[in-house]
């Protein structure tokens, strides 16, 4: 029997590339549409005497679920991490869901130990909430609190609009609960940026990856989770083993593998995190790392090579405007290195884990 052809014919338009392209909208509707939904739940969250937050996903939609986590940490102070599903479905663990609130990220909701996870939590007492693209799905019928993404189906396997989506989701939902009105405010301009972010020119950044098989990814803080993101499409869509750390780790047993040539792409966006990121930028330059820097606002590393980004209304969503400014470039390194961007290896677009 022949293999699966994952070769991308050249004068195709990838569905991918399409449904990146579209993210502005999907992000006009939703806060258009679910907008007032989330301001509603956050109020709730915000009343409920709510004293720790559990986010509960997997993929691309862990890497949406880590980036509220922490923003809710640094900027909102509420404890709020990541539950492992296994912890349900595996370990039967029992859980004690009095002040908590739990808020699943998922595109598909079909996930059986996401569906199993959700109805041990909400059994348990907690507040419970989906971040879910089909609203009719497992996951959004057993939850309280339902949030459509309002992103329509996505059809490429790697995902794109729909994770955009999750991530002003729940950069709604953040900016609600701790009663950030300035944020709230940007927000409304989002559409308009990521027009914008679309438009500027990553071609600097295929052709100087377009051969490599190793990669690392750096952020920090709320970065570290769109890092985590980048690297998982390098690995989906174009092969490369890319790896995402945080600035403050990598110096640590990573650090050793940075030799002459090695490419790291390092991602600074506005804030607290981009000084010691840039520096690090710098250090990896000087040791012969072949680096490239997306920095938003007027800051940079002179000597090393920087990727355009357009810096949004407020600090926060810089993150937003640099992974959509991410996908089209991606999407032609893998056609570039002769792959099929909506085809990549052993993977589906439903993924049921349990």
């Amino acid at each position: 029997m022949a293999g699966i052809d994952h070769r991308q014919p050249a004068s195709a338009k990838s569905l991918m590339l399409a449904e990146a392209q579209s993210a502005p909208d999907v992000v006009a509707g939703l806060l258009a549409e679910s907008g007032p939904i989330i301001d509603a739940l956050a109020q709730h969250l915000a009343g409920a005497g709510v004293a720790a937050c559990v986010t509960v996903a997997r993929g691309s939609s862990d890497h949406a679920a880590s980036h509220f986590a922490y923003l809710m940490l640094a900027r909102g102070g509420l404890l709020t991490s990541s539950l492992p599903p296994s912890i349900v479905t595996l370990h039967h663990a029992p859980l004690r869901g009095d002040r908590l609130a739990a808020v699943a990220f998922s595109q598909s909701g079909q996930s059986p130990d996401l569906v199993q996870t959700m109805t041990a939590l909400g059994a348990s007492g907690a507040v419970t909430a989906a971040m879910v693209n089909d609203p009719a799905s497992p996951l959004a019928l057993v939850v309280s609190n339902v949030v459509d993404l309002c992103a329509g189906a996505e059809r490429s396997v790697a995902a794109t609009k729909s994770f955009i989506a999750q991530l002003v989701a729940g950069l709604r939902l953040h900016a609600g609960w701790v009663g950030d009105d300035v944020l709230q405010q940007a927000m409304l301009t989002l559409p308009q940026t990521l027009r914008a972010a679309l438009q500027v020119d990553w071609a600097d950044a295929v052709s100087s990856l377009r051969n490599v098989d190793r990669l690392y990814v750096i952020g920090r803080g709320a970065s570290l989770s769109i890092a985590g993101e980048i690297a998982l499409k390098f690995k989906e869509v174009c092969g490369i083993q890319a790896e995402a750390f945080s600035s403050a780790e990598v110096r640590h047993g990573p650090m050793a593998l940075v030799n002459t040539g090695y490419p790291v792409l390092v991602l600074a966006p506005r804030g607290v995190e981009q000084r010691g990121l840039l520096e690090l930028a710098s250090e990896l330059h000087d040791r012969g790392a072949k680096v490239q820097c997306v920095v938003a606002g007027d800051f940079g590393v002179p000597a090393v090579p920087s990727l355009p980004t357009v810096a949004a209304a407020h600090e926060a969503l810089d993150t937003v405007s640099m992974i959509q400014s991410f996908y089209p470039m991606v999407e032609a390194l893998a056609r570039a290195r002769g792959l099929d961007p909506d085809r990549p290896k052993h993977l589906s677009k439903v993924t049921r884990t349990q």
